[in-house]
């Protein structure tokens, strides 16, 4: 791991990234929260975002469907705990089953810090129903950074 990417894994049960873009803070904070963005750059790669929908403020709501590469819809919702322009986000993040229900629920949080002209991400979720769940997400989440390290370039001059 670079100094540009980190991931820890302190316990079964929670996940820390960290990330280092080129890129000023509001932008990438923009990025997290304009739901023209959302849609280009959160998810994994290879995958797609159909639906989205929500309300992007402290005690606002989301709900997103993700479609694998191979077609396979899944659906994800949550709410906003904190919304705090440019520096901080806390969200729940449930999985939803076959019929559509939430599944087990986690707290995601994302804070943005300035850094020599660019943005340090640090992601924590927490807590995970199991160790495979959490390394799931840590792949995912890692795929959606490079995701999001690689549209900053298309909005930076927006």
């Amino acid at each position: 791991m670079t100094p540009e990417t980190a991931t820890a894994l302190h316990s079964d049960a929670e996940l820390y990234i960290s990330r280092l873009f080129d890129a000023p803070r509001a932008l990438v904070f923009e990025a997290w929260t304009k739901a023209e963005h959302i849609s280009r750059w959160s998810c994994p790669t290879g995958f797609t975002i159909p639906h989205s929908e929500g309300d992007i403020r402290t005690g606002g709501w989301f709900k997103t469907c993700m479609r694998s590469p191979e077609g396979e819809e899944h659906w994800l919702s949550g709410t906003y705990r904190e919304v705090t322009p440019p520096e901080r986000l806390v969200f729940t993040h449930a999985w939803h089953d076959e019929s559509g229900k939430p599944g087990h629920e986690t707290v995601v949080t994302i804070k943005l810090r300035e850094e020599g002209g660019r943005t340090r991400l640090t992601l924590h979720q927490a807590f995970f129903a199991s160790r495979a769940s959490r390394d799931g997400h840590e792949g995912g989440w890692n795929e959606t950074l490079d995701n999001l390290a690689a549209y900053l370039p298309t909005i930076a001059g927006g």
